[in-house]
């Protein structure tokens, strides 16, 4: 696990490396494309990924401590979590397509002039895989929870909980680092 969470941490380095090179080079433009994010939303995704995290480091130690039916219930609370973080970024997104800021779907260039679109393009790559990270761990999640539910593992499944808490640990460090970058840096 520690192998693939240092590639995935190259993979997100090398793109917000990129996005702060092109941040630097179109300063104005970036400037003015962020002005048009939500920062409430940003920062009450930001609450509820951070709940998120404590509720699956609550079930990895309800998994140690073998109380499955605990296990169970707190990687349900990480899944509601979840699904209310993708909730509110998919308004976010809805609107943001409604404003006309989505490169290559409906992307505005006389209402958003220069290199504007720069910004939407990294916009909606990083939140983007990042969502896509989080689907990918609300849906082993669920099977984990049937999986402790049903009592599969033979030694409780500690292991296993705690692999898939490193995995979704990361992903909401990265929204950590996401939110200002994208939110806060050019308010």
């Amino acid at each position: 696990m520690w192998a693939f969470l240092a590639t995935e941490v190259l993979f997100f380095g090398g793109v917000l490396g990129a996005f702060a090179i092109v941040q630097t080079l179109h300063a104005p433009a970036m400037r003015a494309a962020s002005h048009h994010l939500d920062v409430l939303l940003g920062a009450i995704n930001t609450g509820v990924l951070l709940c998120s995290s404590l509720a699956m480091a609550l079930a990895v130690r309800a998994a140690q401590l073998r109380q499955d039916r605990h296990t169970v219930w707190l990687l349900i609370a990480t899944i509601v979590l979840g699904s209310a973080f993708l909730g509110i970024k998919a308004y976010e997104w809805i609107h943001d397509y409604h404003e006309e800021l989505v490169p290559g779907l409906n992307f505005n260039q006389e209402r958003y002039p220069g290199r504007q679109i720069l910004f939407w393009s990294f916009y909606f790559t990083l939140t983007g895989i990042h969502a896509l990270h989080m689907v990918i761990g609300i849906v082993i999640m669920a099977i984990m929870a049937v999986l402790v539910w049903r009592r599969w593992f033979t030694g409780g499944g500690a292991t296993q909980i705690e692999m898939l808490g490193l995995y979704w640990h990361f992903v909401d460090i990265v929204w950590v680092f996401l939110y200002p970058i994208l939110y806060l840096i050019n308010k």
